[in-house]
Parts: C-alpha cells; sequence; structure tokens
C-alpha cells in the first residue's frame, strides 16, 4: 500500500523488500503496489523513483490507455477517463519490459504492468475510513499544497467520498479481478 516515506530514504526494509519483489517476479507471481508499493515495484524492476512536478492530492482523473494490454487490464476503462484517488509527491518510471495502461496531466505515470504484476502511482483501495484517517493526519500537507491545481482539501475530499468512490471502486474492482487470476497458475 502507500507510506509517507521515499524509496529512495535510506531505510534498512527498502532493499530487502526490493529483493522480494524481484524473487516473486523472476518466479511469476503475481505482485501489486498501491502508490508506494508500486514505486518499490518500479525501483525493484530498474525503474527510478523520483520528485513528481507536483503533488497529487485528494481525487482526480486518469486516463487509461488504449491497446491490447490496457484493454485487458482496464476493460471498459481502456481509452476512458478512470477516477482515482492521489496522495503522493514522487512518481516512477515505467521500468523495462513494463507498459503504462493509466496517465493523467499532473503525473504520467499511474499505472503500469509487466505480466501479471501491476504497479499504481494512484490509490484504488481506499474505503471512507482510510480517506477520513489520511484527511486527519496528513491535512497539514495538503493545506501547505493548496495553491497547486492537483491538490484538494480535506473536506472536500471526503465530501466528495458519496459521488467517487462507487465510481472508483468500478475500476479496482477490474483491476483486481485481472490480477487475481494470475495467482491461479
Amino acid at each position: 500500500m502507500g507510506g509517507p516515506m521515499s524509496v529512495n530514504d535510506p531505510l534498512p526494509w527498502i532493499e530487502s523488500v526490493c529483493a522480494l519483489i524481484r524473487d516473486a517476479v523472476a518466479r511469476n507471481i503475481p505482485v501489486i503496489g498501491h502508490c508506494l508499493g508500486g514505486q518499490l515495484i518500479s525501483k525493484a524492476l530498474g525503474g527510478v523513483v523520483s520528485r513528481n512536478p507536483v503533488k497529487e492530492i485528494g481525487w482526480s482523473k486518469a486516463s487509461g490507455e488504449d491497446y491490447d494490454i490496457a484493454r485487458h487490464w482496464l476493460g471498459r476503462f481502456a481509452g476512458q477517463p478512470a477516477t482515482v484517488f492521489q496522495w503522493h509527491g514522487e512518481t516512477f518510471s515505467i521500468p523495462p519490459g513494463a507498459t503504462r495502461i493509466l496517465a493523467n496531466a499532473h503525473c504520467a505515470n499511474q499505472m503500469f504492468v509487466r505480466g501479471p504484476h501491476l504497479g499504481m502511482q494512484c490509490h484504488v483501495e481506499m474505503t471512507p475510513e482510510m480517506i477520513a484517517t489520511w484527511c486527519g493526519q496528513w491535512a497539514d500537507e495538503a493545506i501547505a499544497a493548496a495553491d497547486q491545481p492537483s491538490v484538494q482539501m480535506p473536506a472536500a475530499m471526503q465530501g466528495d467520498i458519496g459521488q467517487r468512490l462507487p465510481i472508483m471502486r468500478q475500476l479496482s474492482d477490474q483491476l483486481y479481478s485481472v490480477w487475481i487470476k494470475g495467482l491461479a497458475r
């Protein structure tokens, strides 16, 4: 899932997690990562994690790519806008051998796949409780970046849950249903 740290921080567990990811990929065991998890997958597979031009915080739209692999993963969201949740200031590059399937204007690399593995910069796993917790714990970060068009205030994020969460849930159901099929191999 996500976390407030960077994969570039000198934390003792980052390299062991990357090694675990590389081992799972080598064994063709499907790996999935949201935000920090997607950044870890990218780094483990040879990608680079760097500062995004702007922070993305709150609800946003991302566009699904429209080619075979994107259609496989995104279903009806291929070539269409999708609702996602964001809370990040860094982003990943698409690692060698992977394909971007979701992008937006503020952060080009929102989602990539490599075989049965799925890395996401955005969050599609959110619940109302998670959003409320994040808004409570990290409101200062959103307020400090309020001048950026990619940042939403906590009250607006929570106010949009009823409208946006059911739409995002359709995307997460699509993605998770494809990913989980890879576990049956």
